[in-house]
């Protein structure tokens, strides 16, 4: 009983064996080969910045580019090239056609993922432009909301040109520039933040008019979504000063609305007997 036992036991062990090769050998035939994904012939013979396989620039576009990049590279040493692709890549044959470097950046424009834009970039680049930056250039530039309202061109351009200004400003925390939907959180949060003041604010002993004490104990909250969350974005990102005093102004409505509010509401209440 226990020899069949083990026999039994020994089949199955080999059949999981064998199935489990067969599996790998399957994949192995299906993967395509690492030089797929290096393709030299589809880079151009002539020496270009662009290599546009998705068509998404047009033709003045690109060469327009081409301008603009041949003269920041001559003026700044930095160097910035443009992949587009969709269903075929040159892959890592354009780092040996490029000269790919520590002082190159690399757009990849590529509409099959979530998100448009890709940046391989030079060592170099993020003393300047830290990680931070390349992750809100991605997302503002590359969501698929951008995209749909300005086109693929237009995210590629608009990428390039923060890149190349940050870069003449020899550097950047942020990615220049206030979008409207960025403005309108920053100006929720500082009315929110007024709000939240105002009711700190708000007199809890007879003849007091405000409550310092109060205000200064929530002052973390109203402080971080006023400085922090509705001031900071603006002041690191455009000079306009028409945001700012919107900001500013929210945040003094919210406090005024909150702080009569409640002092309006205790006046109106009957006294006790």
């Amino acid at each position: 009983m226990v020899t069949s036992m083990a026999l039994w036991v020994k089949q199955r062990s080999l059949r999981w064996v064998l199935a489990v090769w067969v599996g790998l050998m399957c994949w192995c035939l299906a993967t395509p080969p690492a030089a797929a994904y290096d393709n030299p012939d589809l880079l151009p013979e002539e020496p270009t910045f662009i290599i546009d396989l998705a068509n998404s620039l047009s033709s003045f576009e690109e060469a327009r580019l081409n301008e603009q990049i041949q003269t920041f590279e001559d003026e700044s040493g930095w160097k910035m090239r443009v992949l587009t692709q969709y269903d075929r890549t040159p892959g890592r044959a354009v780092k040996e056609y490029w000269g790919l470097d520590d002082h190159s950046v690399l757009l990849i424009a590529d509409p099959r993922g979530g998100n448009l834009l890709n940046f391989s970039v030079g060592d170099a680049l993020f003393d300047l432009l830290p990680r931070t930056f390349w992750i809100e250039l991605q997302t503002r530039y590359g969501n698929q909301f951008f995209v749909r309202d300005n086109g693929e061109n237009g995210a590629i351009l608009e990428a390039l040109g923060s890149i190349e200004t940050c870069l003449r400003r020899n550097g950047c925390v942020v990615v220049p520039g206030l979008p409207q939907e960025q403005w309108v959180l920053t100006l929720v949060t500082s009315i929110v933040g007024g709000v939240i003041s105002g009711f700190a604010a708000h007199p809890r002993k007879p003849g007091q008019v405000i409550a310092w004490q109060w205000v200064l104990i929530f002052s973390p909250l109203w402080g971080i979504l006023f400085f922090a969350f509705g001031v900071g974005p603006v002041v690191t990102r455009t000079s306009d000063w028409i945001p700012l005093t919107r900001n500013v102004a929210g945040f003094a409505i919210g406090f005024l609305v909150a702080y009569l509010s409640s002092t309006l509401g205790d006046s109106s209440s009957p006294s006790e007997t």
